[in-house]
């Protein structure tokens, strides 16, 4: 990976704000081939940048993290008991290591969410929701209706997942086509949200839609190609505003009242050409404006000045202000080896 002069700024009350909340962000971004850590233990911002190939969907569930990479998922639990123990001593109140990963092949997983004990993957390359499965790529869980047939072919560029009571409720797709890549044409307007439960589309009309979520009884999403956070009323198909963000939405994490949203800019040659937010790249920023639910204001942002253009996926990570990420190329970020073993192996030696 090329090097990088990557700068940063934020809102001066974005340190107190993860403070209070006592929560960290994770930020993706396959252009640099990292996973960010954002925290502000003591009240001062701190980043950290773990090396992942292509990183991009992430699922948190308690003591563990779950990160999509180009051809695997990688699995990294919290070991509080390690972290008690690094220096300097009371630092890091959790320790996240990778423990292992499943090999899927270069399925373009985008967006993840464990329901119960499984991790479900939205496999874009072959149009399909699926889980991971020990002898096999992957297991397909389910698929659009108008979706005829398991293909490597990327027909309707599925990409985001919403759950809700311990089920895929909602998916985010580009386009109802049925061609290898089909959805590209009409990226300008033929998104739609789906309701996993039936197969039916019940919005229709969005620009290059990710990341629905469900709170408080609401169904938020992002209409990206319109640089909007939006929420959609399944029952008439509408959706309204919530926010006018200044960059390419994708990436959604909801805390509370809060809506932590991702902004990316647009590259010359991709393939967000010819959607209404690329009219204007001049004004694009990559970072995350949280935005207040209650008012659609800005209640804080981070912003990346230089070197990164583009994030993926945004996740809040709770009770954890302070975590240390060792990931499987720990020597290569700068941080150090890490063991841990069962607490019956601890004793002295046979």
């Amino acid at each position: 990976m090329e090097a990088r002069d990557i700068g940063h700024c934020c809102s001066e009350n974005l340190p107190s704000l993860l403070a209070e909340l006592q929560c960290s962000l994770l930020l993706s971004t396959y252009q640099t081939g990292n996973l960010i850590v954002i925290s502000a233990p003591c009240g001062q911002l701190s980043l950290t940048y773990h090396t992942f190939d292509r990183p991009m969907g992430l699922a948190c569930k308690p003591d563990w993290l779950a990160l999509a990479t180009r051809n695997q998922v990688w699995f990294l639990r919290n070991a509080p008991d390690i972290a008690a123990k690094l220096e300097p001593r009371g630092r890091y109140d959790s320790c996240y290591l990778a423990r292992g990963s499943h090999f899927t092949g270069n399925i373009q997983c985008h967006e993840m969410a464990w329901i119960g004990s499984d991790l479900w993957l939205v496999n874009t390359l072959f149009s399909c929701l699926c889980t991971c499965h020990p002898a096999y790529s992957f297991e397909p869980r389910w698929r659009p209706r108008f979706i005829s047939a398991l293909a490597p072919e990327d027909r309707c560029h599925l990409n985001g997942l919403a759950v809700a009571a311990g089920k895929a409720r909602y998916a985010t797709a580009l386009g109802e086509t049925d061609t290898p890549q089909g959805w590209r044409p009409g990226k300008a307007g033929g998104g739609c949200l789906i309701d996993v439960a039936t197969s039916e589309t019940v919005v229709r009309g969005l620009t290059m839609p990710h990341s629905p979520r469900l709170a408080d009884g609401r169904v938020y999403l992002l209409d990206s190609g319109l640089g909007r956070l939006v929420t959609a009323d399944v029952a008439n198909g509408q959706v309204e505003g919530v926010a006018q963000l200044p960059g390419y939405t994708r990436g959604l994490a909801i805390h509370g009242h809060l809506a932590f949203v991702g902004l990316s800019k647009i590259r010359a040659a991709s393939s967000l050409a010819g959607v209404p937010i690329a009219a204007h790249p001049e004004g694009l920023k990559c970072g995350v404006v949280v935005v207040d639910l209650r008012s659609g204001q800005a209640a804080a942002s981070f912003e990346f000045s230089s070197g990164i253009d583009e994030l993926f996926a945004v996740q809040v990570l709770p009770d954890a202000a302070s975590p240390l990420v060792s990931g499987p190329l720990a020597d290569r970020d700068g941080g150090q080896m890490l063991w841990t073993v069962p607490p019956a192996a601890r004793g002295p030696a046979a």
